[in-house]
C-alpha cells in the first residue's frame, strides 16, 4: 500500500461511494477543497481511502475521511491517520481535530484524540468534536503502545 497526496477531484469517487451514495457527487465537495491537503491510500494502484486536511493557523482539521467498505477493518485508515499526524508534526502544527461520528470515537481515541464539547447531530447521526495536542510529542496509536 502507498499513501500519497492527491487532488480534491481524486477524492470524490471514494467520498461519494462511502459517505453519501444517495447524493450527487457535487454534494461530496467541500467549499475549501482547493485549499486542503488530500491524502489517498492505494492498494494495487486502486484508491481505497481518502482523507482531507484543512489548516487554519496552527490547527489542522480532518474532514471527509472515507475508506471503501471492502477495505475497512484492515488497518488502511490507521495508516492514513498515522501519515497525516506525522506530516502535521513535521510542519509543527499545534493541534489536529475532527467531527467524529460517535460510533468512531474509539478509532480516534487510539491516536490520543479526546472528545470536547457536547454531542451534536448531523441529521440523525450523533457526533463529537475530537482533538489531539500535537505539540505534546509523538502520537503513537494506543493499540501499538500496548504491544510494545
Amino acid at each position: 500500500m502507498k499513501i500519497e497526496l492527491i487532488t480534491a477531484e481524486q477524492t470524490l469517487p471514494v467520498r461519494h461511494r462511502v459517505l453519501w451514495p444517495d447524493k450527487s457527487v457535487d454534494f461530496c465537495r467541500v467549499p475549501e477543497d482547493d485549499a486542503g491537503l488530500h491524502y489517498g491510500a492505494f492498494c494495487d494502484e486502486k484508491l481505497v481511502c481518502v482523507a482531507s486536511v484543512f489548516i487554519d493557523g496552527q490547527s489542522a482539521r480532518l474532514r471527509k475521511f472515507a475508506t471503501l467498505h471492502e477495505y475497512q477493518g484492515k488497518g488502511v485508515g490507521t495508516l492514513v491517520i498515522e501519515r497525516i499526524l506525522s506530516d502535521l508534526q513535521t510542519k509543527k502544527m499545534a493541534s489536529f481535530w475532527c467531527d467524529a461520528r460517535e460510533s468512531a470515537r474509539g478509532f480516534y481515541h487510539r491516536f490520543a484524540m479526546e472528545p470536547f464539547g457536547e454531542r451534536f447531530y448531523k441529521g440523525d447521526v450523533p457526533y463529537f468534536k475530537m482533538a489531539v495536542d500535537l505539540a505534546s510529542g509523538d502520537i503513537v496509536p494506543k493499540q501499538r503502545q500496548d504491544k510494545e
